[in-house]
């Protein structure tokens, strides 16, 4: 599993990050970063949870 990041949609809420930190990361300029884009299984439900909580639908996922 693959996941993604539109940063022309993301508004860094951060809320993926409250999710999955071990998968995502905003740096200092509040721009969400993607640790791990390949997802190990043991993250994927939380990934996959991450991707549904994003308020602005910026992440997708390839799986």
């Amino acid at each position: 599993m693959k996941v993604s990041v539109d940063p022309m949609v993301c508004e860094a809420n951060g809320v993926c990050v409250g999710v999955a930190p071990e998968i995502f990361d905003l740096n200092d300029e509040d721009e969400l970063t993607i640790v791990r884009p390949e997802v190990p299984d043991d993250q994927a439900d939380l990934v996959r949870h991450a991707v549904r909580s994003c308020p602005k639908a910026a992440l997708s996922l390839d799986e």
